[in-house]
């Protein structure tokens, strides 16, 4: 069974920073999954924010390019997200996600295991 584990989440104000980072419990370049970021606010759908190939290769929503950046530590099985700029629509709960040889980079769907879950809260 593959594990998830977010962290880092927090409290921050309006066009401030926060790192978020998701340990995975499988070496994902030699599996060749996919890493995903996702977030969900209440009451709306869940929504991809960026992912990461075993190779290196990276996938952003509009809504966050420029501002975030995701990269990953294969050798300590770990995804990173860094946010930049935030904004109060930023505000949700992200989520870290694995696939294998995901093709639609930022679907849920595409993504087999979840971790739990960190809340990021943006105030204005």
């Amino acid at each position: 069974q593959v594990q998830l584990m977010e962290s880092g989440g927090g409290s921050v104000q309006s066009g401030g920073s926060l790192t978020i980072s998701c340990t995975v419990s499988l070496n994902t370049y030699k599996r060749r999954h996919s890493m995903g970021w996702f977030r969900q606010a209440p009451g709306k759908e869940r929504e991809g924010v960026a992912a990461i190939d075993p190779d290196g290769s990276t996938n952003y929503a509009e809504s966050v390019k420029g501002r975030f950046t995701i990269s990953q530590e294969t050798a300590k099985n770990t995804v990173y997200l860094q946010m930049n700029s935030l904004k109060p629509e930023d505000t949700a709960m992200y989520y870290c996600a694995a696939g294998y040889l995901v093709a639609s980079k930022l679907d849920t769907y595409e993504y087999n295991y979840w971790g739990q879950g960190t809340q990021v809260t943006v105030s204005s």
